[in-house]
């Protein structure tokens, strides 16, 4: 995440980074989508065998970076989501799912 956060409070020339961070949040999320539908592809097809076990760690790379990038660009930090995700420890899904309905 600190590069990323590098790349976009200090662009640089020839970065894929940069690129992506000057397409904005339609680009990324376009990225972000596209890298989920073939990391999800990559395991459909999973048979147990290396090869397709190393495309689906190659395409959860992917999917990775790119999230990552959306949250560079939207400034939320890591730790942010890490502590969003501590909070919901010992909640059911369900019932998790159930309090979002009855806010306004």
């Amino acid at each position: 995440m600190d590069l990323i956060e590098s790349r976009r409070d200090q662009p640089s020339e020839h970065s894929y980074t940069v690129t992506l961070l000057a397409g904005g949040i339609d680009r990324i999320g376009e990225k972000v989508s596209e890298e989920a539908a073939e990391l999800v592809s990559a395991a459909a097809m999973l048979d147990g065998s290396e090869p397709r076990r190393e495309e689906v760690i190659y395409e959860a790379a992917d999917l990775i970076y790119h999230l990552f990038v959306l949250l560079g660009f939207s400034r939320v930090r890591l730790h942010e989501v890490s502590a969003e995700l501590q909070s919901r420890f010992g909640t059911s899904g369900l019932e998790e799912k159930a309090s979002r309905k009855q806010q306004p």
